[in-house]
């Protein structure tokens, strides 16, 4: 489905107790940074939001409201226009599915980062396209295990196959080998457009696209107080999800 006839990802069975967060040092940078949301059209999908429910606000880019909005849409062209530090990599690869499914062409446009999961939403755009300035961020899965040893070396396996899974997906779209995915991710690398590019993660450097600036007069402050705190307590290692409210 989609003009490239993109695989369906892997899906897994989401782990008891599995707690989200994005990268803290992207999820830092892009919050210190907000950005208005621009004046869409009907057929444009926004994700200038963490992926997955954001337990802070309620908001967040999930599955369920994208299939909604394609569900409206219906079998027109869409745009998915990207502002994002990542989150949960269940959500991230339930979007890809859903997008690489979409019966017309999905255009891809990442308006400042597409980081982590939503990168790998990114990967089901026929064509991507980047702003100048922008940055694509790949990096293997992560989050909190406790427990003791036996949970340990579980959590490494289970983690082997979501790096599996995320892998198959950069694959499939960029057409790099695999060795040359497993270094990118190992490294958390971060790609500007032109290397976007090269790799395979992006076709089109585009001069025309550039994020709508946030004006800090006009947003909600406790909103950008919370992304702070957010960000600060991800680089402390905290997940948000188990901090008090």
């Amino acid at each position: 489905m989609t003009l490239r006839n993109l695989p369906e990802a892997k899906t897994f069975q989401r782990p008891q107790n599995f707690q989200w967060d994005a990268p803290s040092d992207v999820l830092t940078r892009w919050a210190e940074k907000p950005l208005a949301a621009s004046e869409d059209n009907d057929t444009t999908i926004s994700m200038y939001d963490v992926i997955g429910e954001d337990w802070w606000t309620g908001g967040g880019v999930t599955a369920k409201r994208v299939s909604a909005v394609l569900r409206s849409i219906g079998n027109k062209d869409v745009t998915v226009k990207i502002n994002s530090p990542g989150g949960d990599m269940f959500e991230g690869i339930a979007i890809y599915n859903l997008l690489r499914g979409h019966q017309a062409k999905v255009t891809v446009e990442v308006m400042g980062w597409a980081a982590s999961a939503a990168s790998i939403i990114a990967m089901a755009g026929d064509e991507i396209r980047m702003g100048l300035g922008t940055f694509m961020m790949v990096h293997n899965a992560w989050g909190i295990v406790i427990g003791n040893r036996h949970d340990m070396r579980e959590a490494a396996t289970l983690f082997d196959g979501f790096d599996g899974a995320i892998a198959d997906i950069y694959e499939a779209r960029t057409g790099m080998k695999r060795a040359d995915i497993a270094k990118l991710m190992d490294a958390e690398t971060f790609m500007g457009p032109s290397e976007a590019v090269k790799n395979g993660f992006a076709d089109i450097v585009d001069d025309g696209i550039s994020a709508p600036e946030g004006d800090a007069k006009n947003m909600d402050r406790g909103l950008m107080a919370r992304r702070r705190t957010e960000a600060a307590l991800a680089k402390a290692g905290i997940p948000a999800a188990s901090a008090p409210q």
